[in-house]
């Protein structure tokens, strides 16, 4: 099958061959025939030389020269000019959004050389730059979705409320769905501006020892409201006392997190825990659920921004308190992981350094 040529690009001015290199190449080899002339000026009277003579020798070196620049030109273009040019093809159809190119090694695995591995390094950075913008796109259809819900009940409602024969009753219920949307869309821009500083590293911790035991449990408590009305057995097996360096106020964001969706999550009469441990470098927090659990899809996933496998509680979230978390423990130089079965629930284990 015959390969599409190449076009030319209209930017490039600059010529391989020019006269110029091959005037300087002649008188390189021709300077470098001294000698040769030298060897001949032992045996040959020079002097006695026809013009002709000299001609043909001067004509021989220019021939030679001649084909020295060929042969050379066109093992620059195999080896250089053609697969810059299939390379600058592929860059300029990326600039223009297109991240499906690919560029096939001219060699195989085993002779692979600079040029194979800059297109296979080519390969790898559009297949990245493919995955952030599918990302961004997503992001920003996320956000849009998700800013979109709350202000059309907001103005929904509104509306109702303008009615002049409602009643007292209705106008409150009204008001408090009003208010609950509000809510949520204050937190969504609140979460969202929150991890595009830490993302941009705007916001830096603030490490400072303080009793990670006493944190856990005063955040527990703020779901105690929670655990009664949905009679959800909690647990909290926790240690008098574990000192560690950190910023408490950021991780009071993540605690605050796994235990909301852990009752969230967990049907009435279910089983709330969290444990906490210590070692003689590490403390390890727990938060476990007897929830719905999750598919090994969702659990790959679940610190993708705006993500919510179960959507039947999208709803009472944005998808964007895991990301929000991991983020925070990586800063804490600590780590984050995830376990789940369907129908067994879910635990989230986060591991921090001690002082």
């Amino acid at each position: 099958m015959k390969r599409k040529p190449l076009e030319k690009d209209g930017r490039v001015k600059a010529r391989h061959f020019t006269w110029a290199e091959y005037a300087l190449t002649y008188f390189v080899l021709l300077s470098l025939s001294a000698g040769q002339w030298m060897i001949y000026n032992e045996y040959v009277n020079f002097s006695s030389m026809p013009p002709e003579f000299i001609a043909g020798m001067l004509g021989y070196w220019a021939i030679v020269t001649a084909i020295f620049i060929l042969l050379t030109n066109r093992q620059k273009v195999r080896a250089f000019d053609k697969p810059m040019r299939k390379l600058s093809a592929a860059a300029k159809q990326v600039a223009e959004g297109d991240f499906s190119i690919w560029l096939e090694p001219a060699h195989t695995a085993d002779k692979m050389d600079y040029v194979d591995v800059m297109y296979e390094d080519f390969n790898k950075m559009v297949e990245e730059l493919g995955s952030i913008e599918t990302l961004k796109n997503d992001f920003i259809a996320n956000v849009s979705h998700e800013i979109k819900t709350p202000l059309s009940v907001i103005q929904s409602y509104a509306m109702a409320l303008q009615k002049e024969d409602l009643s007292p009753r209705l106008r409150r219920e009204y008001s408090d769905t009003i208010i609950t949307a509000s809510r949520r869309l204050t937190a969504l821009v609140t979460n969202i501006l929150r991890l595009n500083k830490l993302e941009n590293q705007e916001i830096r911790p603030v490490a400072e020892a303080y009793d990670l035991c006493r944190q856990l449990c005063d955040c527990a408590l703020q779901f105690e409201e929670i655990w009664e009305a949905k009679t959800i057995d909690f647990v909290a097996d926790v240690e008098d006392r574990a000192v560690i360096r950190a910023d408490r106020s950021m991780l009071e964001i993540v605690w605050n997190n796994l235990l909301s969706n852990a009752f969230k999550f967990t049907e009435p009469g279910g089983t709330v825990m969290l444990r906490q441990s210590s070692d003689a470098d590490t403390v390890t927090v727990t938060v476990s659920d007897t929830g719905c659990g999750m598919s090994d899809k969702t659990l790959h996933r679940i610190f993708d921004k705006f993500y919510q496998g179960d959507t039947s509680h999208s709803q009472e979230g944005n998808g964007l308190g895991l990301p929000l978390a991991l983020k925070v423990v990586e800063l804490s130089g600590g780590a984050i992981s995830a376990s789940s079965e369907p129908g067994r629930g879910s635990a989230f284990t986060v591991r921090l350094n001690k002082v």
